[in-house]
């Protein structure tokens, strides 16, 4: 159910394999404007890291069909392979009869076509670099990792990982042993992020900032004036379309 969580604002997807050929899996989540978040993610015995790739981005746009989306949702994912086969190579192994510029079938055609059939226009895909430090990507990026071990992805505020039907296993508790607490980890990889983003002098878009301090779209979209989150200050910019990153500074209003 979703009543009541509004738009999905943001969604990322991550595959892992080892081997390659070898165990593989793949996670994905969404933000909704609420500040909520629902992960889920899968298990295949056999498979490659670009066939979890694709499964990952299949799934959220099957899931996407059902919510009510925000404009300016992007799928967020770190593989090229993804997005050269949707934006750019798909034209031509249509034409060809699904062959390859070289004549051979082209790999992973089931996933594909399926793809294919279940893109939405209003959702475009974005690049991003994977182990950069961006919070979504690192974190359906332990979900596919946790999954293609045969493990349970260690759960987050955002709730217990739900396993997809068609490709789960029944995992085993994983990480007994870490020496931190998941939602710390967590918040550590967004306030490094954070101090990059105020060292480079980079803005933020509403939803992206949301994504950073996990605070309802609704939320930030009411502030006009700079507000502080944690050790940074949020300064407008372009009339409070953009915000940017100030670290350490005084004198605005605490929040979050």
């Amino acid at each position: 159910m979703v009543e009541g969580r509004g738009r999905v604002i943001a969604a990322a997807t991550d595959g892992a394999c080892s081997g390659n050929p070898g165990p593989g899996g793949w996670g994905a989540l969404l933000r909704f404007e609420d500040g909520s978040v629902e992960e889920f993610g899968g298990f295949a015995p056999a498979t490659t890291n670009n066939r979890m790739e694709l499964q990952a981005a299949l799934a959220v746009l099957e899931r996407l069909q059902e919510l009510p989306r925000h404009p300016d949702l992007r799928l967020r994912t770190d593989s090229k392979y993804l997005i050269d086969g949707l934006s750019s190579w798909m034209k031509g192994w249509k034409r060809k009869g699904w062959k390859t510029a070289a004549g051979k079938p082209v790999l992973n055609q089931d996933l594909w076509k399926a793809l294919d059939a279940a893109r939405l226009d209003d959702v475009p895909l974005a690049y991003v670099k994977g182990h950069s430090g961006d919070p979504d990507n690192e974190r359906v990026d332990q979900i596919a990792v946790a999954f293609s071990r045969g493990q349970s992805p260690v759960s987050t505020k955002a709730g217990v990982v739900k396993p997809a039907a068609e490709t789960a296993v029944s995992p085993a508790d994983v990480n007994e042993q870490d020496p931190a607490p998941p939602a710390l980890v967590r918040l550590l990889s967004r306030m490094e992020l954070a101090d990059r983003l105020a060292a480079g002098g980079y803005s933020l878009t509403p939803i992206e900032l949301a994504q950073l301090v996990e605070q309802p779209l609704a939320r930030l979209e009411q502030k006009k004036e700079a507000w502080r989150w944690r050790d940074w200050e949020l300064q407008p910019v372009e009339e409070g379309m953009r915000w940017r990153l100030h670290r350490g500074a005084a004198g605005s209003k605490q929040s979050g």
